[in-house]
């Protein structure tokens, strides 16, 4: 499974520090073990249940978001040089585990691709997926991201890495059409 998952998400590659790569590879595998989903599963269901007749993937959108992080960061830094101090590496980590807790909001269905899932009744994707990081020993600054990326950050002072990834979010999100 982790050969497929890592084939699935090259981006994962992105995080330079091999141990922090480790464990966000190892927080994507609890979450689809937790879940009961296989890495095939992640290409077959909308990144987001809130937008009807949505066509982009899961996988897609979790690719996408960490790409933009990364292209911003670099820009960022390539413009403002040593005026901005951003971790990188946390970065990247929290952009790949912001959405891994919809391992455990939806469950796979083969018609539909996904659909909410009881735990998802209970707690929506930024704490499943603090909680799947925290298991793997994440770093703070890591699960930060995860924590403050949707509406439950609002109100919450971001750091700099959260706030490029939650634009990064919500440009993916709005432009197919969510609201808030």
């Amino acid at each position: 499974m982790r050969e497929r998952l890592l084939e699935q998400i090259p981006e994962f590659n992105e995080i330079r520090d091999e141990e922090l790569r480790g464990k966000v590879v190892n927080t994507w595998l609890d979450g689809l073990k937790r879940g009961g989903w296989t890495p095939e599963q992640l290409q077959k269901f909308p990144f987001s249940l809130l937008i009807e007749g949505l066509e982009v993937s899961f996988l897609e959108h979790i690719r996408a978001c960490a790409k933009m992080s990364a292209g911003i960061h670099d820009m960022l830094i390539d413009h403002y040089g040593g005026k901005l101090s951003l971790n990188r590496d946390y970065l990247m980590a929290g952009s790949l585990i912001a959405d891994v807790g919809k391992l455990l909001e939806y469950k796979p269905d083969a018609e539909k691709g996904a659909v909410k899932a009881e735990h998802g009744n209970q707690l929506r994707h930024p704490f499943s997926s603090v909680g799947l990081g925290w298991a793997r020993g994440l770093p703070d600054e890591v699960l930060h991201i995860a924590a403050v990326h949707s509406k439950e950050g609002a109100g919450f002072r971001r750091s700099q890495e959260a706030i490029i990834f939650h634009h990064a979010d919500f440009i993916d999100f709005q432009i197919f059409g969510g609201g808030y």
